[in-house]
């Protein structure tokens, strides 16, 4: 599957069930863990389910010369890819990423016996359950989570952009009264 057919499969398939209550930090990099969930291609009837978590570097007004960094996103194994592929996919596309690295780390890969709205149900009432405001829950197919774990991070960047602003204006205000 070429990046043109999994990102427009991403775009249609890919569900955030769960966003993140907590907002991303604006002076500091930020851990956003996730729960991916997708129909497995082996066992008909169960759940793939990723845990794992992107880092995301702390964001600047004033961003470096170069293009975003996708580490540990696993790009580089589609046919024919290398490291700009998937930047240059995405430019041409009119998609900005703001030039920060996203590292993605894969916790743990397993198998959920039921459907994905069993697992999702499942997950979802974890979450709660343990309180946790930072994870998020995705749902998408699994060979293209890559971009499905990208659109939810994407996704989490845009709400925050405008808490960003005001922090960072608060910081230059309070730094110029001192």
């Amino acid at each position: 599957m070429d990046f043109q057919q999994a990102w427009e499969r991403a775009l249609k398939e890919t569900e955030i069930i769960r966003g993140r209550v907590s907002l991303l930090h604006t002076f500091d990099d930020t851990r956003v863990p996730y729960v991916f969930v997708a129909p497995s291609l082996i066992n008909e009837g169960d759940t793939v389910v990723r845990k794992g978590e992107v880092v995301v570097q702390k964001p600047s007004l004033i961003l470096p010369p170069n293009i975003p960094r996708f580490e540990g996103f696993e790009f580089d194994q589609a046919e024919g890819a290398d490291p700009g592929s998937v930047i240059n996919f995405l430019l041409v596309r009119g998609i900005n990423v703001p030039s920060m690295k996203y590292n993605n780390k894969t916790f743990s890969l397993d198998v959920f016996e039921g459907g994905v709205d069993k697992a999702v149900s499942f997950f979802a009432n974890q979450l709660e359950r343990e309180e946790d405001v930072a994870c998020g829950l995705v749902a998408g197919h699994e060979e293209i989570w890559q971009f499905s774990v990208l659109i939810f991070i994407c996704s989490q960047i845009a709400r925050n952009s405008n808490v960003d602003i005001r922090r960072l204006m608060d910081e230059y205000h309070r730094r110029e009264l001192n």
